[in-house]
């Protein structure tokens, strides 16, 4: 979908106000977020589906691993090209045993209909972080500053719109692997939003992990 379509879509929705934002973990920026540590619990957080339902992720509460895969929205070039290169590698990890979620910062109505086309075929898991619950739990959230927000909108992105609210906050993407007992066994997360682990780093950790799970 283009950003233009995406805005008109959400120019239909009005921003909502989030409810306690100052228990939520946002860092000043990404540079300074402080991401859960391999070897720690997971942390537990609700995320939405696309019909607006909660998803309840219970890390003491698993019967198998999960490979959790944060990104900024599906306005964003660099997300949708993360998805299409996981699209060779997912069916074999779902197939091994893995729940796969990818979490985005876009609000529940516009999951799907805000990535490319090329993705909307694919079997995956999105859920909506758009309130940064996740992100906020995961130490991944952090503040966009107001030169990128105005930098954003001059390229036709409205923020507020895409993620329904006005918290001006996105996650870092990431990647963490979290095993059956609930413990983050592997987490890849760069500040910087152009660099994504490879689909082929993502498969062989998930693999390598695979065993000791």
């Amino acid at each position: 979908m283009s950003i233009r379509l995406l805005l008109a879509t959400c120019a239909l929705f009005a921003v909502t106000p989030i409810g306690n934002t100052a228990e939520l973990n946002i860092a000043p920026n990404a540079e300074a977020v402080q991401p859960v540590q391999v070897g720690e619990q997971a942390p537990q957080f609700t995320v939405q589906q696309v019909d607006g339902s909660d998803y309840d992720f219970n890390p003491r509460q698993r019967q198998r691993p999960a490979l959790i895969i944060t990104f900024r929205g599906g306005w964003c070039p660099f997300c949708n090209m993360q998805l299409q290169e996981l699209r060779h590698v997912v069916p074999e990890l779902k197939a091994s045993g893995y729940e796969v979620l990818f979490l985005s910062a876009d609000r529940p109505e516009i999951l799907y209909s805000s990535l490319k086309d090329e993705n909307q075929q694919l079997d995956y898991t999105i859920l909506s972080d758009a309130d940064m619950q996740a992100a906020s739990a995961l130490g991944i959230a952090f503040k966009i500053p107001a030169a990128d927000i105005e930098r954003m909108a001059t390229a036709g992105l409205d923020l507020e719109a895409a993620t329904g609210n006005a918290l001006h906050a996105l996650p870092v993407p990431a990647v963490f692997i979290v095993d059956a007992a609930g413990i983050v066994r592997f987490a890849y997360v760069n500040p910087d939003y152009r660099v994504r682990l490879s689909a082929d780093k993502v498969r062989a950790a998930a693999m390598g992990l695979l065993q000791p799970l």
